[in-house]
């Protein structure tokens, strides 16, 4: 397909094309002759992947970059998912040094985790020494509770990205996944700690009217 077809099928302006072929986000095309090129199936894969990080994630040009060009440079899915996972959650270090607490070394021990430096684990550490220093305890029951839970998930979340897809769906999946699935998480928990108070009131003798705050 020509570029004026390649932008009515994915609904992405001819000018937003030229910039991710400059860019590099979107691989070049067969060239035809000098002034033209033909697109494939790939192309209109690639755009969708390009939309939904901007637009659906929150990706800025340069996290997208990052991320595609690791696609292209053929790196293994796990190494792919991994940094994936970085950007779109936000794992990168702070600049700070990160020290291993025990309370991450407990949680590790208790889903049998491997015990191997990731980005991930340096998040757990950062949140859970800030939580310390804030005064705000995690207490082994919590920590296994709550482990427990996102244990179940990953499990389910990875196989669904690495269940022999194209590279790009890989991305898609795992990056709009990740994206979602975490902000669901998020609401489950927002609803749960709001019936829980309800239910407390209701138990109380202080019934709530429709739609008010608990």
């Amino acid at each position: 397909m020509q570029l004026k077809e390649l932008s009515e099928v994915t609904g992405t302006s001819a000018a937003s094309i030229k910039y991710y072929l400059r860019e590099g986000l979107l691989p070049p095309g067969e060239s035809v002759h000098a002034t033209r090129a033909s697109y494939t199936a790939d192309h209109v894969k690639r755009l969708e992947l390009i939309r939904s990080l901007r637009q659906i994630v929150g990706l800025n040009i340069e996290q997208i970059r990052s991320i595609v060009k690791m696609a292209d440079d053929g790196v293994p899915h796990l190494a792919l998912l991994a940094h994936v996972q970085r950007v779109v959650l936000k794992l990168g270090p702070d600049g700070g040094e990160v020290v291993r607490t025990a309370a991450a070394d407990a949680v590790v021990r208790m889903r049998s985790w491997p015990d191997v430096p990731s980005d991930a684990r340096d998040a757990l550490d950062r949140h859970i020494a800030l939580m310390e220093e804030l005064g705000i305890g995690s207490t082994l029951d919590l920590l296994d509770q709550y482990s427990s839970a996102v244990d179940s998930i990953a499990g389910l979340d990875l196989a669904a990205t690495t269940a022999g897809q194209d590279t790009d769906s890989v991305i898609l999946t795992a990056a709009v996944g990740m994206h979602l699935h975490s902000q669901l998480m998020l609401k489950l928990l927002a609803l749960a700690q709001a019936s829980h108070a309800i239910r407390r009131l209701t138990n109380h003798g202080h019934p709530l009217t429709p739609n008010a705050p608990p």
